[in-house]
């Protein structure tokens, strides 16, 4: 089993890539973002939440309104670690599962990904940068979120420098830039 680490600023391109990549090595793509909003979903930690969050996180539902969290954690370190705790186990049982399926190939997309016992499993190290300006725009237009809350989410981001990769791409959005990008990563492998 070889897994491919793909980490990032939000909106830089990840996801395109690692599903693109994914695409043409027939391998499973695991978008580690998708299993933390599972996590906020089930019910014994949807329960954690409002205890340590309070009942302001929940929609007309009684569901986590993921935004209202956000806007509590993004710029609050100490939450954003509590809400970490509360979420990783459920994160790392499912990412164990799917990884103990032993297929040839796994793609783990995320940009917390170089914080997790995952990146010292990755084969393959690949961090995707971004013009930032463009990156924010794109941000806004896809989540449909405000100035100020992508402004509290950016708080948060990792500095990258602080960790190893083995491959960096800069992704200018265009598609000749992205199947270069997924070409390179491809023949590497």
């Amino acid at each position: 089993m070889k897994l491919i680490g793909i980490t990032g600023k939000t909106g830089s391109g990840k996801s395109t890539i690692g599903k693109a990549l994914a695409d043409k090595l027939d391998c499973k793509y695991i978008d580690i973002d998708k299993i933390g909003h599972e996590a906020t979903s089930d019910l014994a930690i949807t329960k954690k939440l409002i205890k340590e969050f309070g009942q302001d996180i929940l929609d007309t539902n009684k569901m986590i309104d993921r935004k209202k969290l956000g806007n509590i954690v993004f710029s609050n370190k100490d939450k954003m670690e509590i809400l970490t705790n509360l979420t990783l186990n459920f994160m790392q049982d499912k990412l164990d599962k799917i990884i103990s399926q032993n297929n040839d190939y796994y793609i783990f997309d995320w940009a917390l990904l170089p914080t997790v016992k995952y990146w010292n499993m990755c084969n393959i190290k690949i961090l995707i940068t971004s013009n930032d300006t463009i990156r924010r725009e794109r941000i806004l237009k896809r989540d449909n979120i405000s100035i100020d809350y992508l402004e509290k989410r950016e708080q948060n981001t990792l500095d990258y420098s602080k960790y190893k990769f083995d491959y960096i791409f800069n992704n200018d959005y265009s598609e000749e830039a992205l199947n270069s990008i997924i070409n390179a990563i491809y023949e590497l492998i």
